[in-house]
């Protein structure tokens, strides 16, 4: 099929960017935002407010990298701003941490011809699929998958360590627990380690 590339520059996609902590999912969010800029495109950045761990009112990777952004308690606030404001790409940062609905939003707003990239962990400290991360990596046009580095052997790592006094954290714990490097680790399947 032949596509007209005046057409096709109006299609709309979903970018997914997923992977364990300290991949650099935040940081490859950035730079996909900061190109877009440079293309002189109107970006819309959003992160819940959740994440404050180093920046409130930024995105912010680990490695220090910020970009300004609204910050949200709920994905209707995303509905209410596009509905007001003239854009072009919609960027995410901790997708995992919103509901079902946030998958909807990205679904119109790629149906609309927008750009839509998101960022966030594809699994959580069990090793289990995390929350809406799965649903988006199956309906987006791109998913790039991140890994780190494991932080005992040193291996490719495709999993998030959560630590409680230095020890891995319990099947029970709780899923959402915000924290940095004084919680998590990344590890390969190897030494990932659940307590059950």
């Amino acid at each position: 099929m032949m596509v007209d590339i005046v057409e096709y520059s109006n299609w709309g996609s979903i970018e997914v960017i997923v992977g364990p902590m300290y991949a650099g999912k935040t940081e490859e969010l950035i730079r996909r935002v900061n190109r877009a800029r440079i293309a002189d495109l109107k970006v819309l950045v959003f992160k819940p407010t959740i994440d404050n761990r180093y920046a409130s009112d930024k995105v912010t990777s680990h490695n220090g990298k910020q970009l300004e952004c609204s910050v949200i308690e709920s994905p209707q606030e995303i509905l209410d701003c596009i509905a007001k404001e003239a854009f072009d790409v919609l960027a995410i940062d901790e997708v995992q941490f919103f509901g079902e609905e946030i998958i909807k939003i990205c679904q119109e707003a790629a149906q609309q011809g927008k750009r839509v990239i998101v960022s966030g962990l594809d699994m959580d400290f069990r090793g289990e699929p995390f929350s809406v991360t799965p649903n988006l990596m199956a309906i987006g046009e791109y998913v790039t998958k991140l890994t780190a580095i494991c932080k005992v052997c040193k291996m490719p790592a495709t999993r998030t360590q959560r630590l409680v006094n230095g020890q891995p954290a319990r099947y029970s714990d709780p899923i959402i627990m915000v924290g940095a490097k004084e919680s998590y680790e990344a590890r390969c399947r190897k030494c990932h380690e659940v307590i059950e």
